[in-house]
């Protein structure tokens, strides 16, 4: 990705769903105008999700993803059809592509009610149009085209953009935290973890929304926290440091100064602030045993002294005082059934577009499982999480 990219996460997430053969990844490819996807008369050729970052005027940045039939069979196929479903948990708008000849089947007809359920904005795409003498078009959500002759390729893209202009409200990092001309000073650690050369993700949305709102930007590493604030002729309207040096970053900092941290920015951003509030209760409440998942969005080279698996988890027993049973997942990966654990604790998800994060909280919430993120778990177990969250006006 280059540096003027859209970051995946932050891109309309459009689904191709329906039954072998009915022409979903031809259609892909004609509303992309790319070879994106493998074309074949053989049903099941789509045999995992494919994804493709790009521009599709007149919707704008956006991730195409074109899924395995819903109707897959035998045991690789019921394997393919789940992948399918699974990508419904970060899709922000569905196109059904079905065959125009024939009436919809029952598969289609749950993957409509799959739609309602989950609260997806879909387009029903009557492919093969060029092969039926007659449409009728009963419903605005409703178009019929052909991804042979491009009849109708034009006018889906358009109700394409106009039924994804409702999935994405105004949000803001920290922008609605302050005002134009605040100095807000930003602690970025720059150790073995950090990327060499550039910024991690939060905190470079961080620092664009900070511009973007008028304010003023700072940055200095924990080590020179004091210094820098010795520097400055009036205190920060707010500091947002790292999460893993929120203990030392308190310590030095003056309560009157508010603080918060990247991750929690995150967790504002695209969560569930009063779930994962609450969630952080239950580190109070672990036991010896207890499972603990420890989930994240990204996949990345493990340093020795990793957050997820190495720092996090002796924190929490530090803290805790028990000895838990800990589980990892990281990317796509998250389970469906989470009844298992007494607590989920997860990254920021500034990989994860907001509706595959959301549907991970909603998936805790729903079997009564407690879910906290990292930055609100670390400010618990450092005795600062009403401080930490009192500049998000909770």
């Amino acid at each position: 990705m280059s540096l003027n990219s859209t970051p995946s996460s932050e891109r309309v997430h459009i689904g191709f769903f329906g039954l072998r053969n009915a022409g979903k990844s031809s259609l892909v490819n004609a509303v992309t105008g790319q070879s994106l996807a493998v074309v074949s008369d053989v049903k099941g050729t789509t045999t995992d999700p494919v994804k493709k970052a790009m521009e599709l005027l007149p919707v704008g940045p956006v991730v195409i993803i074109d899924t395995p039939g819903i109707d897959d069979e035998g045991t690789l196929g019921e394997m393919r059809v789940q992948k399918a479903k699974e990508t419904l948990y970060k899709t922000d708008l569905a196109v059904l592509v079905h065959d125009a000849k024939e009436n919809l089947t029952e598969a289609e007809n749950e993957l409509i009610c799959l739609f309602k359920e989950k609260k997806i904005p879909f387009i029903l795409a009557h492919n093969k149009s060029d092969t039926v003498e007659t449409v009728s078009q009963n419903k605005d959500n409703e178009i019929y085209v052909s991804a042979l002759t491009g009849d109708g390729i034009h006018a889906l893209k358009e109700l394409m953009a106009k039924t994804a202009k409702g999935t994405k409200n105004e949000r803001f990092v920290a922008g609605d935290l302050i005002n134009e001309g605040d100095t807000v000073l930003l602690v970025i650690p720059i150790d073995k973890a950090a990327p060499k050369g550039r910024l991690i993700l939060p905190q470079q949305m961080t620092l664009r929304d900070i511009l973007d709102k008028g304010a003023i930007p700072l940055c200095c590493r924990d080590s020179e926290l004091t210094e820098a604030l010795a520097k400055l002729k009036d205190p920060p309207a707010l500091v947002i440091t790292d999460s893993q040096v929120f203990g030392k970053v308190s310590k030095a900092l003056p309560e009157s100064i508010p603080l918060t941290s990247f991750s929690i920015l995150m967790a504002k951003y695209k969560g569930d602030l009063p779930a994962l509030l609450k969630g952080a209760d239950a580190l109070d409440k672990l036991k010896d045993g207890d499972r603990v998942l420890i989930s994240e969005g990204c996949t990345h080279h493990r340093q020795c002294n990793d957050i997820g698996t190495v720092k996090m988890p002796k924190w929490i027993e530090d803290y805790s005082g028990a000895r838990s049973d800990f589980s990892f997942t990281s990317g796509g990966e998250f389970p469906e059934n989470l009844t298992p654990y007494k607590l989920v604790v997860h990254c920021g998800g500034c990989m994860l577009n907001e509706k595959e994060m959301q549907s991970r909280i909603d998936r805790c919430e729903k079997q009564n499982v407690p879910v906290v993120n990292y930055g609100m778990a670390i400010a618990k177990m450092n005795g600062i999480l009403e401080r930490s969250i009192k500049p998000l006006r909770l």
